[in-house]
């Protein structure tokens, strides 16, 4: 029976640094589930998912040299999963063109909700809606964080946002 050895956020750093890979496979196995749903969100896609969870856990091994603690792993590796995410759908993402209006004005969504039918709403979103409404309201990055992530104005993120909630406040009404 193999013994589990309980390490710190700072030593599974150092080890997967070292090339342990008992420490890359705490690490791995510490977000992956995490970071998966994460990139099943933003691309809509289980096959895609895997493939960018793959492709970002590369980039985390990678660049963890560069890892400064200024935040969590979790928050860091967030960012490159989000970015691989998004470099390999942006081709199909389209931004949906936005009137003047507020795009800080909150959509109240009632009591109850489904969180699985909730989830297929969202899912239903376009993708542009999608991406954004997943990192700003699920994720919980900011528009200034998603606006440089995906290369697009603070003000078409709000926008999108926006749209996001106004479109699922129109695909929930008839659940609600």
């Amino acid at each position: 029976m193999q013994q589990t050895i309980r390490m710190t956020e700072s030593e599974i750093v150092h080890g997967c640094l070292k090339e342990d890979r008992y420490a890359q496979k705490l690490l791995y196995d510490k977000y992956k589930d995490a970071m998966f749903t994460l990139a099943y969100r933003i691309s809509g896609d289980f096959l895609l998912a895997e493939e960018i969870l793959h492709d970002a856990f590369l980039k985390v091994f990678r660049g963890l040299g560069g890892f400064r603690f200024e935040s969590t792993l979790g928050a860091w590796i967030k960012i490159i999963v989000a970015r691989t995410a998004y470099s390999k759908i942006k081709k199909k993402v389209v931004f949906e063109p936005f009137e003047t209006a507020s795009h800080d004005q909150s959509v109240h969504w009632g009591n109850s909700l489904d969180t699985e039918y909730l989830e297929n709403a969202i899912m239903a979103l376009p993708e542009g809606y999608r991406t954004v409404f997943i990192m700003i309201e699920v994720e919980g990055f900011s528009h200034r964080e998603v606006a440089e992530m995906l290369g697009i104005s603070e003000g078409t993120s709000k926008s999108q946002l926006f749209h996001a909630k106004k479109k699922l406040r129109i695909l929930l009404a008839e659940y609600l």
